[in-house]
Order: C-alpha cells, then structure tokens, then sequence
C-alpha cells in the first residue's frame, strides 16, 4: 500500500521510511519542522550525546531528549505484536504463496521498529514527557497500547467490554474482523484529529509512527481477508459466521472510506477492500485448479487416457467447489447483503479457461486434440455440469473458456490429424479385406443377399467420426464428413485393383463387393444428403469395374459352348442346354445381390458409364445390379448366338438349310423361356434369333422381305454387312439379292432419319457383332 504526502511534509514514501528506520550518527540530521524538511534528529542508543555544535534550522538538546522520552511512551507490547503478525504472515504464506509481500514486509517493520523502541528506553523519556505535556502524551500513549496490546481502559483499570480488553492484532488474530476495524477507525479518526490541531506539530515523527502502526494494522487486516478467502474451499473450510462477519467488514471499510481526501493525505484513503477479496477469489479459484496434477503435462499423462483422467479430475473439484460456493458460501455472505456466487463462478471460469489453455498448447494428436475440444464443448458447457438447473447466471455472460484463436487452431490441428488417422484406418480395412481373401472366406449371406464386413467397417468409422465432431460444432462435423467423403474416393479404387488383382475372384465375393458399393450409395447418402456427391464416380466405376469382372467370367466359362453351334453335330445334338445351365447357376449368385434404388447425385439422373460390352442400356440408375446384370446376359447369349449364326463354320443346303432353321427356331424358345424364368425384362430381344431363322428357312422368297423388314425396324443398329451375311446365308439369285439389300439400303437410311439406335430406345445388339467378308459375301454382294 502506498503513502501519499501529507501535510506535515515529510516528502515522499521513500523520504518518510528513510526518515523512521535511518540510523542516528553525527552525519543523520533531521531539520526542524520549520523547515521545509523539518523533523528531529535521530541517535543511536549505542552513541552518547556528546556535546554538538548548534546549526542554523535544527533543534536544541531539549528536543532530542522530548523526542526519546516520547519513545518511550509509545512502546509498544512486543510480544503480542510478534504473536499476531507472526501468526498472521504465517496463515498468509501457508495458504497463499502468492500473497502481496508487501503486508509481510510491512509486518516485519514493524517488528524491527518495535526492537528499536525497546532499545531507545532511556532517561530521555521523562524529559519528552515533560515537554509534550501529559495530556498529549497520555492520548498518544494510549492509542498506541490500543494498537499493541493494551486498551485504554484496561491502562486506567477500567474494563466495560471484553472485546475491548484486546489488542487489534489479537481481534485480527481471533478473526473478530468487525471489532479490529471499529478500533483501527477510533483509533485513524483520532488521529486525523490530532493532526489537524496541530498536536503533532513539535513532534512530527511521533504522527509518522503512529500512521504507521495504523497503515500496518489495516495491511494485517486486509491480509486476514485474504487468508479467510483461501481457506473458504479448504479441507476444513471457514465458519460461516467468519465470512459474514467478513462480508460486513468489506463494506463497513467502503462506507468508512468513500473517497480519497481532498488533502492527498494518506489517512482515510479508501483501502479497496473488495477488490482485495475479489483479488483473493481469483487467486483461491486459480490454486485450487492449477492443484490438479500440477507439473503434468499432457504428452506425460500416458496420452488421451491420461488427459481424460486429468480432466475428469479437474472437473470434479470445480463441480465440488462452486457445490459448496451455492450450498454454504454464498448463503453467508448473502446474509449480509454481498453478492460472492458470481465472483466465485467468474473466478473459476477464468481458472479453468488458463488451465485449458496451457493443457492445448501442449496437446498432441488426434486423441489429445478431441478430449479437450469434447471436455470444453460437451462436458463443462453442459448444463448440469454442477448438478443444479436453478443456479443464477451471471448478470453478464461468461466470455468462451477458449479463446477463438485457441478453438480454431486446435480444431484445425484436430482436422489435419484426424485426416492422417483417417486414411490409416482405411490402410487398416485394406489389411482386412487382405487377409480374408488370402483365408479364402466365402461372404456372409445376410437377408438373402451376399455381405461383406467392407461396409459395415465403413460405415461405422464415418459416423463414428462425423458424430464425435457433430458433438463439438456443426463446422467441424462438416469438415469432418468431406475428410471421410475424400478418404472414401480414394480408398475405392485402391480396393477395387486389389481385389482384382488378388486371387479371390468369385461370383460370390464380386457380388458382396457390388452390394457394398451399393450400401455406399444408399445408406451414406440417405444419412448425410448432399455432402457426398463427390462419390459418384468412384463408386460408379467401381460397381462397373466388380460387373464387368463379373461378366467376363461367365464369358470365359460359356464361351467354347458357342462354338459347336450352327454346325452339322448342332443339328443332332442339344448343346445348348449345358450353357443354359451355367447361365441358371449364375443367375443363382445374382438373386444374392442388393436391387438398386433410383438415385439422383447433384439433380440429375446418373447414367452408368462401363466401359466396352456393359454399356448400360438401362439408364434411370448409376449402376448395374442384379435385373440390369441378368438383362446383360441375356442381351449378351443372344448377341453371340448370332455372331456365330452368321459366320458359320459349315454351309447348310436344301434340307439341312430348314432343319437348322428350325433348331434356331428351338434355340430361340428356349432361350426366351430360360431367362423369362429367370425374371429377365428384356423381352426385346426375343425377335432377333426368330427373324433369322425365318429369313434361313422362308420357303417363298418373296415373304424374305417382310422378315428382312421386320429385323431391320427391331434392330435399327444393324448394318448393311450384317444384311449381306444374312443374306449369304440363304443362297439367293443375283437379282433378288440385289433388289433386297437395295430395298435393306432404304430401310436403313429411313430409320438414320428418324433418330438412328434411339428410334428403338437405345438398345444395342447387332452394332457388337463383327462380320468376317467371306467369299459367300462377296458373291453375294456380286
């Protein structure tokens, strides 16, 4: 605390403590108060006063020795000053290591000055008796004895009160916090008293002294107050008649001391007592945190795990501690009219907030970033986070326990981890997915469809994800989700190659793959709409990528069957009948494949893209599935019945030429039953064998046209050479060869007109088949 200049002008703080503790020698002069630096001379007791040569402006012999004899007078009680601001400093440094060292080193002035006193006893007291008169000397006398030790009462005999039988260190040390300053204000009242009749005129260092006992007295109480707040939420907490009594203390000070003096005199100066115990508060609130694994870092505290125990324990003490703030704090200061439960929340908070920021700047990873943002969001933020939904709030909001930069670097940090953390945990379902096919695991069958845990594990790390940061900010919930969504389009292909290149390839797992990427679409999109449009064409292509391997291996399988066909041993021999049957065991795995739903990616219809022989030829969804597939092979046994129908590898003639009209007649029915039974919808490719086997086995040449009509209006997508093949077939005159290509010619040219392929809803058969010029061509042609 500092001292102002008062009117005895005894200079600055500085000047006025060099002039108390300055010690006495032949050099140390003291000017009269006449002077503008006026004052005694100060000597050491160890020094006799030898005879001195009178100066202009200082003071005669009498003066030193009234001045030692008013030392003598104001000796203060030593041992109960040492008692009281020992046990004072004592509650002050154990309880509050950060309490102002000013009070102590105040208090231990006033010890050495109270050794001083003692040991300036002398024959020069009754001299400074004589001079200063014995009322003054017993006024003073007595406010110091009320000070040190003893009341002035109990000086003359008489006792009225108990408490006014003690000392004010003894209140303060008792905590009778109201009756100390009721003293301390008698006693500053009747100072200022003194001083301003001129009391002290003669003895300016006597004023100085007494101001300072005073001045500690209040340093003591005021560090009482303080030690009262620290203790409040110990382990043996404080009565709650001590913090009313405190409560009333603070505000009998304001009342007491409602403004400077006009004077600058240091003398009943406002002690801002209040902002002292909100000082405290804050103090008290900051050691109670910082108690909690104090010196541990996060990067020690065995990572996430061990943050989260450290932050659990944090918030237990904060619940605990403003718990009893509501239950039996703030009812006492409340009944003296003091409002404590909005400083006690402030305090905490502020505590809390540096504590959270010293724990982010030494977080690391993901985990670590996560548990704080998730404590900060989700734990302390929540609303019965003290147990209690009837608390008051604070007249003004509480500013964020994070600071807005601080909150946005850790979710940035947050992000940039979680992307690596992501993107491994993708490697990790590799590695999966790896070791079940080298164990040769046959996919699950989950309600009637083919299943792969690929889904399941996809599934569960994107919600995972995406709910965890939902929990903290709805921005970081996106950022997170488009994280997943480019973790996703980069995992596909990576999978899709190494399946492919792996040696499980199999109609079963192909199909729990094509299921998966369907999940993808459904599933994902339904639960997170318009955040995963940039999955469209990775899953696209994969989905093409699993049935295009699909395909081709039934190719593979029923590829040599179609060789045999349209030969001599074909006419005999029913073999078509093992293809048919590897066609049904096929369609077996596809009944295990999810049917697709109609989806629309950005408000438009998708339309599959698989490259060569899987050009979708249906186009209301992205991909093919299990209808579109078996149309596929279906589109595709009749597209190489006709391939080898018209390079045959044998001519027929005559009878054989209606016999094998008539087994492709056969073929053609038993086909269209095989894959109706099947459930396949894509009846449009029933007239394509029919046609020519009508055209190969027309008895009257003249009907060839009509058939010829008939094939090129259902197929507008055949060529003039596949007319020439066909016609090649059947051995024709010249002249009517001509006249019917010529006649195909115009046919062709009339369906270019009306819109090419799509006049017949863009269904390809005949564009896929590569006729071979053979000589029977050619003489056809001629």
């Amino acid at each position: 605390m500092g001292f102002c200049v008062c009117s005895w002008g005894l200079g600055t703080p500085q000047g006025f403590l060099s002039l108390l503790f300055a010690p006495s020698s032949a050099a140390a002069k003291m000017p009269s108060p006449q002077t503008v630096a006026s004052g005694p001379e100060l000597h050491s007791p160890r020094e006799p006063a030898g005879p001195r040569i009178p100066a202009q402006g200082t003071r005669k012999a009498s003066s030193e020795d009234t001045s030692s004899a008013h030392r003598e007078g104001l000796r203060p009680g030593l041992g109960t000053l040492r008692r009281a601001f020992s046990k004072a400093s004592q509650r002050a440094s154990g309880c509050a290591p950060q309490e102002d060292p000013g009070l102590l080193r105040r208090s231990s002035r006033l010890l050495f000055r109270s050794l001083r006193r003692a040991r300036d006893e002398g024959p020069a007291a009754d001299q400074t008796q004589a001079t200063t008169g014995p009322g003054v000397a017993h006024g003073r006398e007595a406010s110091s004895r009320a000070m040190d030790g003893v009341s002035p009462q109990s000086s003359t005999g008489a006792g009225p009160a108990e408490l006014e039988d003690k000392s004010v260190a003894d209140l303060i040390t008792e905590r009778k916090l109201l009756a100390a300053f009721e003293q301390l204000r008698h006693l500053e009242t009747q100072l200022v008293a003194e001083k301003a009749s001129r009391t002290f005129e003669q003895d300016p260092t006597g004023f100085a002294r007494r101001a300072m006992d005073l001045c500690l007295h209040y340093d003591g109480l005021a560090a009482e107050i303080g030690a009262i707040v620290l203790e409040t939420l110990g382990p043996d907490g404080v009565d709650a008649a001590v913090l009313a009594e405190l409560a009333r203390v603070v505000r009998a000070e304001e009342e007491a001391h409602p403004e400077p003096p006009a004077d600058g005199d240091f003398l009943c100066t406002p002690r801002h007592w209040r902002q002292h115990w909100e000082d405290a508060v804050r103090r008290s609130a900051r050691e109670r945190v910082q108690q909690v694994s104090a010196g541990e870092a996060p990067g020690a505290a065995e990572g996430a795990s061990g943050l989260a125990q450290l932050l659990a324990e944090l918030g237990r003490l904060v619940r605990r501690d403003l718990q009893k703030v509501q239950l039996e704090v703030h009812p006492a200061y409340a009944a003296a009219g003091y409002p404590a439960w909005e400083a006690y929340l402030r305090a905490f908070h502020g505590a809390v907030a540096q504590r959270l920021q010293e724990l982010a700047h030494d977080a690391h990873g993901c985990e670590q970033l996560y548990v704080l943002l998730d404590w900060a969001s989700n734990v302390y933020s929540s609303p019965d986070f003290l147990g209690s939904q009837d608390l008051a709030l604070p007249s003004e909001p509480l500013p964020p326990l994070l600071a807005p930069d601080v909150w946005a670097r850790l979710e940035s940090d947050y992000t940039s981890f979680l992307e690596t953390k992501i993107a491994s945990c993708f490697d990790g379902i590799l590695q999966v997915e790896q070791s079940r096919w080298v164990a040769a695991e046959a996919p699950d069958v989950l309600q009637g469809h083919y299943h792969t845990p690929l889904s399941i594990d996809v599934h569960m790390l994107v919600a995972e994800h995406v709910k965890a940061a939902g929990a903290i900010s709805a921005e970081l919930e996106a950022t997170t989700l488009q994280i997943c969504t480019r973790a996703l389009g980069l995992f596909l292909p990576r999978f899709e190659k190494a399946f492919l290149e792996s040696g499980a390839v199999s109609e079963p797992n192909l199909c729990a793959n094509i299921n998966a990427c369907e999940e993808f679409r459904t599933h994902l999109l339904a639960r997170f709409p318009g955040s995963l449009e940039e999955l469209e064409k990775p899953l696209v292509a994969a989905t093409c990528a699993f049935q295009k391997r699909l395909l081709q291996g039934l190719q593979g399988d029923v590829q040599p069957l179609f060789k045999v066909l349209c030969t001599k041993a074909w006419l005999t021999q029913d073999v078509l009948q093992p293809l048919l049957d590897k066609v049904v065991a096929f369609a077996g795995h596809l009944e295990h494949v999810v049917p697709p739903r109609a989806q629309v990616w950005g408000g438009r219809a998708v339309v599959g893209a698989c490259p060569g022989p899987l050009l979708l030829t249906l186009t209301q969804t992205p991909a093919l599935a299990a209808q579109e597939t078996l149309q596929e092979v279906h589109r595709y046994v009749v597209r190489e019945y006709l391939a080898q129908a018209l390079r045959p590898r044998e001519r027929f003639r005559g009878v054989e030429r209606v016999s094998g009209s008539q087994k492709m007649g056969l073929d053609a029915q038993a086909i269209g039953n095989t894959f109706q039974g099947l459930g396949s919808e894509a009846t449009w490719l029933g007239r394509a064998i029919p046609c020519v086997a009508d055209i190969l086995g027309e008895t009257y040449k003249d009907d060839i046209r009509r058939h010829l009509e008939t094939l090129i209006r259902s197929y507008p997508d055949i060529r003039r050479d596949h007319v020439l093949a066909i016609l090649a077939l059947r051995r024709l005159g010249h002249r009517r060869n001509q006249h019917l290509l010529t006649h195909a010619q115009d046919l062709l040219r009339a369906v270019a007109e009306a819109g090419g392929p799509g006049a017949a809803g863009g269904h390809v058969l005949f564009e896929e088949i590569e006729v071979p010029t053979s000589m029977d061509v050619l003489i056809t042609c001629i």
